[in-house]
C-alpha cells in the first residue's frame, strides 16, 4: 500500500476519538455512572454548606460537568459543586440573598476567562513538588474527616456494610476490571439494606431530589453598581480558589496518566462553566479531586465522555430513578470515598525510607502545606502558604551560594575579588561585609564573571561597596558582567544610591 494512503488512513485514525472503541465506551460509561452516583451525597451535601435548596447543588453538578466536557483543557477530570466554592460563595447568600449568590457565580466565571486569557494558569510552575504532594495528602485526609459524620452516632449496621463495601472493592478487581469494583459495592449493598429491610441513613435523608431539568434566567438582583460593589470580593475570591483547585487537579491528573493538558483552556473552561451554571441557578464549582480520583484511577476513565456522562448520569438519575437512588445507603458512598482516601494519599511521602532522604526543608513544605489545608479546610490557603514557605526556604539555601574570594597582586599593587553565584536581595545583603575598605591597595577589581545580578538589591549593593572604596580614594573597576547581568546593572548604577 502506497506511503501516502497510509498516512491520509493514519490521519482519519487520529481524528476518530477513542471512545468510540466498545472497551473504552464501557470503561468510561461505568466511571460515568460511578461519579454520577458518588456526586449525588456530595452535591446536597455542599448545597447545605451554602445555605441553598439541595436541588441547586445539584443542578451545579450536572451543569459544570457536561460543560466543561466540551470546554475543559483536562479530558477526564471532574467538575462539579465543591466545598471550597460553597464555602467561599456562602456569605453571599446568608446576608444578601440567593439572587446575589448566583449573581457571585456568574461574576466568578468571568474573572475565571479573564484571568485565563491572562496567562495565570502559568504560576502553576511555581508551585513546587512538595507543596503538591502535600495538597494532595491533605485532600485525602479532608476527604476522609468528611465521611466521620457519616459513621458517627448512626445505627450499628452502617459499620459492617462500610466494612463489606470496602472488601467489595479491594477484592472484586482481582475478579473482573470489566465493571468498576464501587458500582459494583454500591448496587449489592443497596440491594442487601432495601431486600432486608435494613434501617440505616441513605441518600434521601440527605434532601429532595429534583424532579426536573433546570430552566435558565437571570438573577434575581437590580442591575446597579452597588450590587456589583457587593458581590465582587466574592466572586474574585471564588474565582481564584476555583481556579487554584481545577489547575491542581489537573497537573495531578497528568501526572497519574502520563499525558499533558491545555492549563490555560481548562482555566478559561472553568469559567465558562461556571457562566453558564449561574444562569441556570446553580451554585458554582470546580474541579473535583475526589471524584477524579473516583474517576480516573479507581475507574480507569481516560477521555472527556466520563465527564459528560457523570453530569448526564447524575441529572438521569436523579429525574427518572428518583426513589431507586433515594435508597443508596450512605454506608456504600462512605466506602467509596474512604477508597479514595487510600489512593489517593501519597503513601510513599511519608515512608520513612523517604522521609531519611528528603531534604528536611521539602519535608518542612510538605507537612506545613497539610497542617494549613486541613485547619483552614481551604485547599487554596495551604497551597499559597506551602508555596510561599518553599519560595523563603529556597531563597535562603540559595543566599548561601555566592562567596567571595580575594587575591592580591604580587606587588600588592591591586586586588581583584572573585564573586561567585546568584546575586539577588538574600544574598547580595551579605556582600558590603566581605570586602577590606581599608587593607585594599588603591586598585581594587570586582569579576563577576562567576555571577549573575538578578535584581536591583544587587546593583544597589555593588554601588555601595564601590562607594566606600571611592570614599578613601580606591578605584573599582567591576569586570565580567554577562549580558543581562551588564544590562540590568548599567540601567541602574547609580540611580540606587541615594537610598543608601
Amino acid at each position: 500500500m502506497p506511503s501516502s494512503v497510509l498516512s491520509v488512513a493514519g490521519l482519519l485514525r487520529g481524528h476518530r476519538p477513542s471512545w468510540l472503541s466498545p472497551k473504552v465506551f464501557r470503561t468510561e460509561a461505568l466511571a460515568g455512572l460511578v461519579v454520577g452516583l458518588a456526586l449525588i451525597p456530595e452535591a446536597i451535601s455542599f448545597s447545605i454548606i451554602a445555605g441553598v435548596d439541595p436541588a441547586v447543588g445539584l443542578f451545579a453538578s450536572f451543569t459544570m460537568a457536561v460543560v466543561i466536557s466540551f470546554v475543559g483543557g483536562r479530558p477526564a477530570m471532574i467538575s462539579a459543586a465543591t466545598g471550597a466554592v460553597a464555602l467561599v460563595i456562602a456569605p453571599l447568600n446568608r446576608e444578601h440573598g440567593f439572587g446575589y449568590l448566583v449573581a457571585g457565580v456568574i461574576l466568578g466565571g468571568v474573572f475565571q476567562v479573564v484571568l485565563g486569557a491572562l496567562g495565570v494558569a502559568r504560576l502553576l510552575r511555581f508551585v513546587p513538588r512538595s507543596v503538591m504532594v502535600g495538597f494532595v495528602n491533605a485532600l485525602a485526609i479532608l476527604v476522609f474527616m468528611g465521611q466521620i459524620s457519616e459513621i458517627t452516632d448512626v445505627p450499628w449496621p452502617v459499620y459492617p456494610l462500610v466494612v463489606a463495601g470496602l472488601a467489595m472493592m479491594v477484592f472484586f478487581p482481582r475478579i473482573t476490571k470489566a465493571v468498576p469494583a464501587p458500582l459494583v459495592s454500591i448496587i449489592i449493598l443497596t440491594v442487601i439494606t432495601v431486600a432486608a429491610g435494613i434501617a440505616v441513613p441513605t441518600v434521601g435523608d440527605n434532601g429532595e431530589l429534583p424532579s426536573s431539568l433546570p430552566v435558565p434566567g437571570l438573577p434575581d438582583v437590580p442591575f446597579t453598581l452597588d450590587t456589583l460593589t457587593t458581590i465582587a470580593p466574592y466572586a474574585l475570591a471564588m474565582a481564584l480558589v476555583g481556579l487554584m483547585e481545577s489547575l491542581m487537579t489537573a497537573k495531578l491528573v497528568d501526572e497519574i496518566t502520563d499525558t499533558r493538558s491545555s492549563k490555560t483552556r481548562e482555566s478559561i473552561g472553568q469559567g465558562i462553566a461556571n457562566i453558564v451554571t449561574g444562569f441556570f441557578g446553580g451554585m458554582g464549582g470546580c474541579a473535583m479531586i475526589g471524584q477524579t480520583m473516583i474517576n480516573v484511577r479507581v475507574s480507569g476513565a481516560r477521555t472527556r465522555l466520563s465527564t459528560f456522562l457523570a453530569g448526564t448520569f447524575l441529572m438521569v438519575l436523579c429525574i427518572v430513578f428518583g426513589p431507586v437512588v433515594s435508597d443508596i445507603p450512605m454506608a456504600a458512598l462512605v466506602a467509596v470515598m474512604v477508597m479514595v482516601c487510600f489512593a489517593t494519599f501519597d503513601w510513599h511521602s511519608i515512608a520513612p525510607r523517604t522521609l531519611k532522604r528528603m531534604p528536611a526543608g521539602e519535608i518542612t513544605v510538605m507537612v506545613i502545606t497539610v497542617v494549613c489545608v486541613v485547619v483552614t479546610e481551604n485547599l487554596a490557603i495551604g497551597v499559597v502558604v506551602g508555596s510561599v514557605t518553599a519560595m523563603v526556604i529556597f531563597a535562603k539555601r540559595v543566599a548561601h551560594l555566592a562567596d567571595v574570594t580575594a587575591v592580591t597582586d604580587p606587588d600588592g599593587s591591586r586586588v581583584v575579588y572573585s564573586v561567585t553565584g546568584a546575586l539577588f536581595f538574600a544574598s547580595s545583603n551579605d556582600l558590603v561585609g566581605r570586602f577590606d575598605y581599608v587593607g585594599d591597595p588603591d586598585e581594587v577589581v570586582i569579576d563577576l564573571t562567576a555571577a549573575h545580578i538578578w535584581d536591583a538589591s544587587s546593583v544597589a549593593t555593588l554601588d555601595a561597596i564601590t562607594t566606600k572604596y571611592e570614599q578613601r580614594g580606591k578605584s573599582v573597576e567591576i569586570t565580567g558582567l554577562n549580558e543581562p547581568s551588564a544590562r540590568i546593572h548599567d540601567s541602574l548604577s547609580g540611580e540606587l544610591t541615594g537610598s543608601h
